[in-house]
């Protein structure tokens, strides 16, 4: 009673779980969550939950219950959905895990190193790149001195940079 119990509280936790992911609009894992998640269940309608406690007496009655009781049956069936719900998420993921990486490769064209450069507008030509000069050391200032020219410095730094 305790072991069935326990198994319908872990059904329960898991397809809730699984109907919050697919309210997140996460519906393969979803999926895949609740095929996990009816284990329990049907494991405990079968009646295997309990069987491994006492072998010798319960594998008579559980047979005796396969025949006689549609519970084991409803098991069983709950058992194969789990099954089918995972072995359908392993199916479409891999099929759109290879759908989404081919015509990615397909429709992404060849980037020259310089594509990213912003156009310059018709008829005037790109120049080269400068080679940096080795960077100079800037004096050492103290931190308490402070003569209010050194954010101009660092203006002045960026625009060297970019060469205006």
């Amino acid at each position: 009673m305790l072991t069935t119990t326990v198994c319908v509280a872990l059904s329960a936790a898991g397809l809730a779980i699984a109907i919050l992911t697919a309210y997140r609009r996460h519906y393969l894992r979803a999926t895949r969550i609740a095929a996990f998640a009816l284990i329990p269940v049907g494991l405990a309608m079968a009646g295997l939950a309990t069987l491994g406690g006492r072998i010798g007496r319960a594998v008579g009655d559980w047979a005796a219950d396969l025949v006689f009781r549609p519970t084991v049956w409803a098991g069983f069936a709950v058992l194969a959905l789990s099954v089918v719900l995972f072995t359908m998420t392993r199916l479409v993921g891999r099929r759109t895990r290879t759908s989404r990486e081919a015509p990615a490769a397909e429709s992404r064209p060849a980037v020259a190193p310089t594509a990213s450069a912003p156009s310059l507008g018709p008829g005037r030509k790109r120049e080269e790149p400068k080679r940096e000069e080795p960077k100079r050391k800037e004096p050492k200032r103290k931190a308490g001195k402070s003569d209010g020219l050194e954010d101009f410095e660092d203006i002045e730094a960026i625009l060297k940079k970019h060469g205006i």
